[in-house]
């Protein structure tokens, strides 16, 4: 045998082995992945057994254009921030991008528009002109979200002027029956749940303060923790980016907004 033919036979081994090794790491960064989310309705929520919404709609986009595989479970949004916050390889959506989060997380993008606000019901004549004079007022919060983040970030306090919940819709609930006066949420899910309750979100509800610097940014998140490898995180980036290119999220979004 040629020495050519010998080192182009090693040629090939190398190459195999090296194609081999490619598909065991992309295995196991699919078997390693776990993603977390809560019932946020319409972006996350079960359905049938299923997990949808527009949120997990794009998650699934986004990891069928990096060809990974990976469960998504639902649970209280205070768990999955905590296991996202402590545990290697999670993804965590949808998840509000703050100041307070910023190096907490290692952030891929915007998967969803938002809009922060106060809301309370028809018929309460609240005088809310500024943050500040909310505080005289029971405000309904969900343990852990960006929303009671940010309230006890501006000095609110949890037992005296927010009660925390840990299901969105028993905040709706609790609006709807008086025994809050607020309720801060994001509009879309705002609106969904008043749906869901039988109500009419424009006669049911009044928006009385918007949070426009709740955020830094346009929407909300996908994210990985910090113990995730930059190279995952970049994969998810460029998936994204992919699939904001070529229609797939705006179709995602016109369907469920």
């Amino acid at each position: 045998m040629s020495l050519f033919s010998t080192a182009a036979r090693h040629a090939r081994q190398l190459s195999l082995a090296a194609l081999a090794l490619c598909a065991l790491a992309a295995h196991a960064t699919s078997a390693d992945l776990r993603i977390v989310t809560e019932e946020l309705p319409p972006y996350n929520m079960t359905q049938g057994g299923q997990i949808t919404g527009l949120s997990t709609e794009v998650v699934q986009a986004v990891l069928k254009e990096v060809g990974l595989q990976a469960p998504i479970k639902s649970m209280p949004w205070a768990r999955a921030y905590d296991i996202a916050l402590n545990e290697e390889n999670v993804l965590i959506y949808s998840i509000t991008r703050t100041p307070q989060r910023e190096k907490l997380f290692k952030w891929v993008g915007v998967i969803a528009p938002t809009h922060w606000a106060l809301y309370t019901r028809t018929g309460r004549n609240l005088s809310i002109r500024q943050l500040d004079d909310a505080r005289k007022f029971q405000i309904a919060t969900v343990n852990e979200d960006a929303g009671e983040q940010y309230l006890v970030s501006k000095g609110f306090v949890l037992g005296k002027n927010l009660q925390s919940s840990n299901k969105y819709e028993f905040n709706y609930e609790k609006l709807k029956l008086g025994r809050v006066d607020l309720w801060i949420a994001n509009e879309p899910n705002a609106a969904y749940l008043s749906r869901q309750a039988g109500d009419d979100p424009d006669t049911m509800l009044v928006r009385v303060l918007s949070l426009p610097d709740l955020a830094n940014d346009d929407g909300l998140n996908m994210a990985f923790s910090t113990k995730t490898p930059d190279a995952t995180v970049e994969r998810f980036r460029k998936g994204l980016e992919t699939i904001r290119r070529n229609g797939t999220y705006d179709a995602i979004k016109k369907k469920w907004l």
